[in-house]
């Protein structure tokens, strides 16, 4: 890969790290459980940080009183409440609403969860702030939905594109490419759906920082190899990206663990969702190869020294991620 697209990837990727650090991107949730004929217990979490929350707020129809006071927490970067209400008619044909979310640059995920099993599950957006709970749930908006979070997931993962934009500068040749990105798919998707399934467990935090420091071992090699002392990510890179794939996938799971999944419904969402984070990171490479194609139509002359510009800056963030991660241990 050359210089120009590398630098300018990098410098994206920062500002994009500063704005998703903010927590502006996790989606809030509303979950509805009906206990009864016309009574449901409410769950809504919304993101947080320290003692401030997100402003949005769930609406639910003016037909639905709480029979409880909502109690209200503060743990692990989200703020929770949870109360019960009793919807006189029942929800189907109502409107829930999400307050706020048009004034954010957030989702919102409300999933309604039957007596009889099934669940109806909707992504509200900024421009789409209100949803119609239906009779019946139709597993096509169930697939569209999670196709939709996965892709988001990707993209809005900056640790897990400066992984994949570290495997790209150290592999050569379109066979190790393909290869490479195919071991690093077929390996997250194996830990996802282990890890959503529950056959599999990891803790989430170290997960994360593991993954951090994938970035940083890949960001050495590359270094490495440009020195004439290749290591065994440039010579088999396809086993790194399978290995430390493996680790990401442990991350996927922890984010459709934070939206949570229809009961009736979890192959499907499963699939769907990695199905999006698979599309998300195509594009992602497409972006990265359309624009390298872009870049040799433009020459310029570079210093010798400005070859190390984007690896020192994937490998310093990460670097950054990785202490920033482990002091969270201590938190």
């Amino acid at each position: 890969m050359k210089l120009p697209l590398a630098a300018i990837v990098v410098v994206l990727a920062l500002g994009w790290s500063a704005r998703a650090s903010a927590h502006q991107f996790w989606p809030g949730y509303l979950q509805l459980r009906q206990t009864g004929p016309e009574t449901y217990d409410a769950l809504w979490k919304v993101p947080a940080s320290g003692e401030l929350r997100l402003g949005i707020y769930a609406k639910l129809p003016a037909a639905c009183q709480p029979t409880t006071p909502p109690m209200a927490s503060l743990a692990a970067g989200a703020y929770v409440e949870r109360w019960s209400v009793r919807c006189a008619g029942g929800l189907n044909g109502t409107t829930i609403t999400v307050d706020g979310l048009s004034a954010t640059s957030t989702d919102a995920l409300v999933r309604i969860e039957r007596l009889d099993g099934t669940a109806q599950v909707a992504r509200l957006t900024p421009d789409s702030v209100s949803m119609v709970v239906e009779a019946a749930a139709d597993w096509t908006q169930v697939a569209w939905t999670y196709l939709n979070l996965g892709i988001e997931h990707i993209l809005l993962g900056i640790d897990h594109l400066l992984f994949v934009l570290a495997l790209l500068l150290l592999v050569q040749g379109w066979r190790r490419v393909i290869v490479t990105v195919t071991a690093f798919t077929l390996a997250h998707s194996i830990t996802l759906a282990a890890a959503t399934l529950g056959l599999v467990r990891a803790p989430q935090a170290p997960v994360e920082a593991v993954i951090a420091l994938s970035i940083m071992f890949v960001a050495v090699e590359i270094l490495h190899a440009r020195d004439h002392r290749p290591g065994i990510a440039h010579r088999w890179p396809w086993v790194v990206a399978f290995v430390f794939g493996l680790l990401h996938g442990f991350g996927f799971a922890g984010a459709l663990r934070e939206v949570g999944m229809p009961e009736d419904a979890i192959p499907l969402a499963l699939l769907f969702f990695n199905v999006g984070v698979e599309i998300g990171q195509l594009l992602f490479i497409a972006f990265v190869f359309a624009a390298v194609a872009l870049l040799r139509r433009v020459r310029a002359r570079w210093p010798a020294w400005a070859i190390q510009i984007p690896i020192y800056g994937i490998g310093g963030l990460a670097a950054f991620w990785t202490i920033d991660r482990v002091l969270a241990f201590f938190a």
